[in-house]
């Protein structure tokens, strides 16, 4: 994803992991995680769904129908605006959406936020 078309919340992650950013309620930064875990199973069986929009036929045996094939195959994959271009592009808002609350969370504990694992380790607790 090139700069001018990463989210803000790209920036705002990045600014998270360099300490300069986070949420300073703990309760707050958990409900957003678990709000975030349910759209991100939301926005992967949407990912399902929209792989079948791949499967594109029934549009007749003359040159016309595999042009309007051709169109709907695009919308579907393959393009910048396609289904499954938009689907994967809300999920990494919502992965940086998560990843700041969870980097909150370990700020307002005094824990190590600078690796993956443990930011992971937070992220799994929420909901448990």
């Amino acid at each position: 994803m090139s700069e001018q078309s990463a989210s803000p919340w790209r920036s705002f992650a990045q600014q998270a992991r360099a300490g300069e950013l986070y949420l300073d309620d703990e309760k707050a930064a958990r409900q957003v995680i678990a709000a975030c875990k349910q759209r991100l199973d939301d926005l992967d069986n949407l990912l399902v769904l929209a792989k079948r929009c791949e499967n594109v036929s029934g549009f007749g045996d003359f040159d016309m129908a595999d042009v309007l094939a051709g169109k709907f195959y695009k919308q579907a994959t393959t393009a910048d605006n396609s289904i499954d271009a938009i689907l994967r592009k809300d999920i990494e808002v919502v992965k940086d959406m998560r990843d700041i609350m969870a980097i909150s969370i370990a700020r307002l504990n005094g824990q190590d936020y600078t690796n993956s694992a443990a930011i992971t380790a937070i992220i799994d607790s929420v909901g448990e």
